[in-house]
């Protein structure tokens, strides 16, 4: 209970803190036929001089979802969990029906959802990217019906979403012939990553878990490397409530690689890889978080020392000097490179090497760091001074 409040606090002081971050803006549009509204939330720190770019998250039902969205959009940043978000909100109080309301005799999406669904992809998302840092990770919210709608997008020939959340969907009946159709393996041969989340809820009517549940069980066998299937059951008997859980369930999800590597992670991906195989790993991680997110991270110092123990053990060392070199590019101000480069030419008996580079490591450091006694005794032990 207190660990909530913590969080409940910590949550209300983000809201408040971003309310002037927020843009209003009104789109005459060619699709919609009228004038629609929209909210921008712009990260702190942001700067449209700066070549920093930033995911897009476009909220639907903007009036139920937008708010909490960006609160924990802003919690996750905070606590290094996912990068900071540009999100857009749609107001759809007024239009919801109109918007999203789609045809229960088939299944398909009525003249005016066509509409609105083109409004969103060539009017709100491209008004986002013409005049903010937007980095290509774009994910898209939606709960009840106009979650229904977030899953049409999945039929997009070329993808234009990443990230599809489905929060407390009203799908139709004929939700699992429109993704056979769409064909979803495709995705193998796509290079990006992709999500959907699909949450069902025990505050849901039995025959509504029964379908969700048949359709996350559909979901659940197919095996396809770029599309991360998330499949999720929230226990509550407020349907209210599941919403405020799923955006952050999926959040969690969605941007876990963007999170620094956990013990799943390493046990999962890494414990078993050759030490240039972790290595790799690593770039690649890294790699991805910038192109995805347009997060040039570096290396997190703690991801370092997640691969150290397979760095210096396996192969007799013999990773250590690429692996010492690598930090030394990314971080040259840090003593962690030269360390692994001493720590490779003791290994190979080269002893007046390693002391200077031992030497060289400790020369970065802080007197006053509790860590550099404990360094400076790498070159006592070799003979150094």
């Amino acid at each position: 209970m207190i660990k909530k409040s913590f969080t409940l606090i910590f949550m209300l002081i983000c809201l408040s803190g971003y309310a002037q971050k927020i843009i209003k803006k009104t789109i005459i549009s060619d699709y919609a036929d009228d004038k629609r509204d929209i909210k921008i939330y712009l990260p702190e720190g942001y700067d449209s001089e700066e070549e920093k770019n930033y995911p897009l998250a476009v909220v639907l039902d903007s009036e139920l979802l937008f708010d909490a969205y960006v609160g924990n959009s802003v919690l996750f940043a905070a606590k290094d969990k996912a990068p900071k978000q540009i999100v857009v909100g749609i107001e759809m109080a007024k239009t919801r029906k109109k918007d999203t309301y789609f045809n229960t005799t088939t299944g398909e999406l009525t003249t005016d959802n066509k509409k609105f669904y083109q409004f969103v992809k060539d009017e709100v998302i491209f008004e986002i990217e013409s005049n903010y840092n937007t980095s290509p990770f774009i994910s898209i919210v939606g709960q009840g019906t106009s979650a229904n709608l977030v899953s049409f997008f999945l039929g997009e020939k070329i993808p234009l979403i990443n990230s599809y959340i489905c929060i407390n969907p009203l799908f139709s009946d004929f939700i699992g012939q429109q993704l056979q159709s769409y064909n979803l393996p495709r995705y193998e041969k796509e290079d990006n990553t992709f999500y959907l989340y699909i949450n069902n809820s025990t505050s849901f009517s039995v025959d509504k878990q029964t379908k969700i549940g048949e359709l996350q069980g559909g979901l659940k066998s197919l095996e396809i490397k770029n599309l991360n299937i998330i499949n999720d059951t929230i226990n509550t008997p407020s349907s209210i409530s599941a919403i405020s859980e799923a955006i952050p369930r999926a959040l969690n999800q969605v941007f876990q690689v963007y999170s620094a590597i956990s013990k799943e992670e390493f046990d999962k991906n890494i414990k078993d890889l050759s030490p240039s195989d972790a290595i790799a790993y690593l770039e690649n991680k890294y790699l991805e978080i910038d192109f995805l997110f347009g997060s040039n991270l570096g290396i997190r110092e703690s991801d370092i020392f997640a691969i150290e123990k397979i760095i210096m053990e396996k192969e007799n060392g013999d990773q250590l000097l690429p692996f010492g070199k690598m930090i030394l590019k990314l971080y040259p101000s840090s003593p962690l490179g030269d360390y692994y480069i001493g720590k490779f030419y003791e290994s190979s008996k080269q002893i007046s090497k390693a002391i200077v580079h031992y030497k060289i490591g400790y020369g970065k450091m802080d007197p006053a760091d509790p860590n550099a006694d404990r360094f400076y005794e790498n070159i006592l032990r070799l003979g150094g001074r």
